[in-house]
């Protein structure tokens, strides 16, 4: 049965806004102040996230949702969901540092175009573990993909011994994403845990991870992971981030993933703008016209999932 058009209309609008957010992220994260570094910046956003999802999460118990937490346990389950919580909330952590990092050292064009290699993953995913056969299309685009993130890695002279390494960091990011968006998927299909618990809870272990890291990291690293908290800017990233994800989530209530991700696809062009604006950045033929091939590839393999899809849901 076909969605009502005001669902659609709000599901293609909270789109929007997620594509918004997600173009503002790395300015946000380029405009800390120069002593605080992307470790204590990654540690500090991620806390002002879990004082952002907090009433949300107390505003989702009192209304009756228990999710999680209104179902028994075995023992061998609650084990498995601790251990799943543990690893995916430590691969986002790693995940938000790399992000920071990347956006500071490749840039904020590059590595947003970079974090658009997320379906790229997800293919290799999915082809490796899901044994799912890709089409001579999706095999077609997705080396078209490869060859033109190379392309931007080596600042377009296609030679190896120009390929950044903070612009491969970068690239870090959504292969973290993608192998911990893997494991939550499942597991939310075997549980009845909500998306903002899951939201919660991931951040509540990425700040422990990172804390960690940062009483390895240097004798100081705690006390500049703890200082970082109250800059201004760590706040507002831990707000943009956390209404991202929560905006995605509703997006997708209202409409098929597929068409929230086509909405959000070019977002990095809307970082681009924002970057020679605020933060005086020069942006190359080469990064728009890699940009603009990225994008492309991406509607690409949406469409050919989408037309593989049609013939699965006919015969169900």
């Amino acid at each position: 049965m076909a969605l009502p058009s005001a669902s659609v209309g709000k599901g293609i609008a909270l789109s929007l806004v997620s594509l918004t957010l997600l173009g503002v992220m790395p300015i946000v994260s380029n405009l800390r102040p120069s002593d605080v570094g992307a470790l204590s910046f990654a540690f500090a956003l991620s806390v002002w996230q879990v004082v952002f999802a907090l009433p949300v999460f107390g505003f989702e118990l009192k209304s009756g949702t228990k999710g999680i937490f209104g179902v028994e346990l075995s023992q061998r389950e609650r084990s498995r969901m601790i251990a799943v919580a543990l690893f995916t909330g430590a691969l986002f952590g790693l995940s938000t540092y790399l992000y920071v990092l990347g956006v500071e050292k490749a840039g904020a064009a590059n590595a947003a175009i970079a974090i658009q290699a997320y379906p790229l993953f997800a293919i290799l995913w999915e082809s490796l573990f899901l044994r799912r056969r890709k089409s001579a299309v999706e095999l077609m685009l997705t080396a078209v993909l490869i060859g033109t993130l190379y392309y931007l890695g080596t600042e377009g002279t296609f030679r190896m011994s120009g390929l950044s390494p903070w612009f491969l960091a970068s690239l870090g990011v959504p292969l973290l994403w993608s192998i911990a968006h893997v494991i939550i998927k499942e597991e939310l299909g075997r549980t009845s845990v909500t998306p903002v618990q899951v939201t919660f809870f991931r951040v509540v272990i990425s700040i422990l991870f990172l804390f960690a890291v940062l009483a390895v990291a240097r004798p100081t690293g705690i006390a500049a992971g703890l200082s970082a908290i109250f800059q201004t800017m760590s706040a507002i990233m831990g707000l943009v981030y956390f209404l991202e994800l929560i905006v995605w989530f509703y997006a997708v209530r209202h409409i098929d993933v597929s068409l929230a991700s086509s909405i959000t696809t070019p977002w990095p062009a809307l970082t681009m703008v924002l970057a020679v604006i605020f933060l005086g950045d020069t942006i190359s033929t080469y990064q728009v016209t890699a940009l603009l091939v990225v994008v492309a590839c991406i509607y690409g393999l949406t469409l050919a999932g989408l037309r593989k899809a049609k013939p699965a849901h006919a015969q169900a």
